[in-house]
């Protein structure tokens, strides 16, 4: 959740509280002191927000990540291309991916998707992710909710699991 994304010329998006329920599940995640994994994109293209030395690349406030969590630095949509994050996680033994950001569509549909490939048990959390508004191949102009409702739809049973940040916090107390 970089400060990119928060930027209004990122444009028309869904899940205005998408910010609050990733927090309650990064301090829920912390409560339970269970892996956090932060992933910061950082662009190829100067002209970019998350290019280097931009504003745009560096985390939102409330959303920073501790000294002891992980940082993976992508250049690409999928947070396991050119990265060592899958390694990493086989390392600590983690099999079961919970993912939450932005862009639905884009980093978090990527990253679910080879997650599920690689054979990760992957939850993407609905209402702590988002989309932009965007026109479809066809040019049909689609609403933000429509881009987040089918990427959530080309996941769903094949490559993750979806549920809600009420879900998950349910899933954390329940377990500790």
């Amino acid at each position: 959740m970089q400060k990119g994304m928060a930027r209004p010329e990122a444009g028309s998006r869904n899940n205005p509280d998408a910010e609050a329920h990733i927090a309650q599940l990064l301090n829920a995640w912390r409560a339970a002191a269970a892996h956090v994994v932060h992933v910061r994109h950082i662009s190829r293209s100067a002209t970019s927000p998350f290019a280097p030395g931009q504003a745009g690349v560096e985390f939102q406030e409330a959303l920073l990540p501790l000294p002891h969590e992980h940082v993976v630095e992508k250049n690409v949509t999928d947070a396991f291309i050119h990265t060592a994050l899958e390694r990493w996680l086989r390392v600590r033994g983690v099999d079961e991916l919970v993912l939450v950001g932005v862009s639905t569509n884009q980093s978090v549909e990527a990253s679910a998707r080879t997650a599920g490939n690689l054979g990760f048990r992957t939850v993407v959390v609905s209402d702590a992710t988002f989309a932009f508004a965007m026109r479809d191949y066809a040019g049909v102009p689609r609403s933000a909710e429509e881009v987040h409702a089918m990427s959530l739809a080309n996941l769903d049973g094949e490559y993750a699991t979806i549920k809600d940040t009420q879900a998950m916090l349910g899933e954390v107390a329940a377990a500790g």
